[in-house]
């Protein structure tokens, strides 16, 4: 049996995926390789040549992703902060772009004691397991309606506490419930959430449309079903001096830093901006009482 070279077999990869019109061709041919050989992907240069049945399992994940199938499914992972989450088909694949959404709200943590946070929408329990990573001491809620998604967040949320990570307080239940989490109101330092916010009637990606649930994409004519009901909860819940962090579609730029404004009790309203300079999510901060 004559090994071949895994570099080859990558630029085939990248050549099929490519032609699929996949984003990041190279990216995905090089991470499913490092999935199938269960290395870093830094370290696939240190596996120079590799047998034959490992070439033909990667052309099987390459196939898989060039019908666009999301790159997440198929590792049955995804990062966020320094947390790897299970994902699979019934739960939204978090995105890059939450990072930043992520590292705003553990900024606004600095020099805060053990904080309330609450994670709106948690999905797969990505924000609400990422802050309970960098901060141990902090108490983290996470509410998610869906069924299907909570146990995904539940599952993750058991893995992180077997690692030794705070466990998050998982709940089921609605945002639009004018009674959910009434037992923090105006005691919570931190918001977050990553809700529905996509216009229906958008166009978008295969692995979007395909395999992210509906109703964790979609929201309605204008994308703000959901964000308004997270605007209101979040003005009921922050304590004095807390901070809100929702992110939201492109084209809501003025919109959703809009219904924040509208709220008399938030203040500091600020957009901004991910990597590619496009409006992704709006910031605010609950009123301090006036000395």
């Amino acid at each position: 049996m004559t090994r071949q070279p895994l570099r080859l077999a990558i630029l085939e990869a990248e050549r099929v995926l490519s032609a699929a019109g996949v984003v990041s061709p190279r990216t995905d041919a090089e991470l499913l390789a490092a999935h199938l050989l269960g290395v870093e992907r830094t370290k696939l240069m240190m596996v120079p040549l590799v047998d034959p049945p490992v070439v033909q399992a990667l052309h099987e994940l390459v196939r898989r992703r060039a019908a666009r199938e999301p790159l997440q499914h198929i590792t049955g992972t995804a990062s966020i902060g320094n947390v790897t989450l299970n994902v699979g088909p019934g739960v939204f694949v978090p995105r890059p772009e939450t990072e930043l959404l992520l590292a705003w709200g553990l900024a606004t943590l600095e020099g805060v004691d053990r904080p309330i946070v609450v994670d709106l929408c948690t999905g797969s329990g990505a924000l609400a397991l990422a802050v309970a990573n960098a901060r141990p001491d902090a108490a983290v809620h996470a509410v998610e309606k869906d069924p299907t998604a909570l146990s995904w967040a539940r599952r993750n949320a058991d893995q992180q506490a077997q690692a030794g990570d705070t466990p998050v307080r998982l709940y089921s239940g609605d945002i639009t419930d004018p009674m959910l989490f009434m037992e923090l109101e105006g005691l919570v330092d931190l918001v977050l959430c990553n809700p529905p916010y996509v216009p229906e009637g958008t166009p978008v990606p295969p692995e979007v449309r395909d395999h992210d649930p509906y109703d964790a994409v979609f929201a309605g004519r204008d994308g703000l079903d959901v964000v308004r009901h997270v605007v209101a909860c979040a003005a009921r819940l922050l304590k004095p001096g807390g901070g809100v962090a929702i992110e939201h579609d492109d084209t809501h730029g003025g919109s959703v830093p809009a219904l924040l404004r509208a709220r008399r009790v938030l203040t500091d309203v600020e957009e901004h901006t991910d990597l590619a300079g496009r409006p992704r999510f709006a910031t605010a901060r609950r009123t301090r009482p006036e000395a």
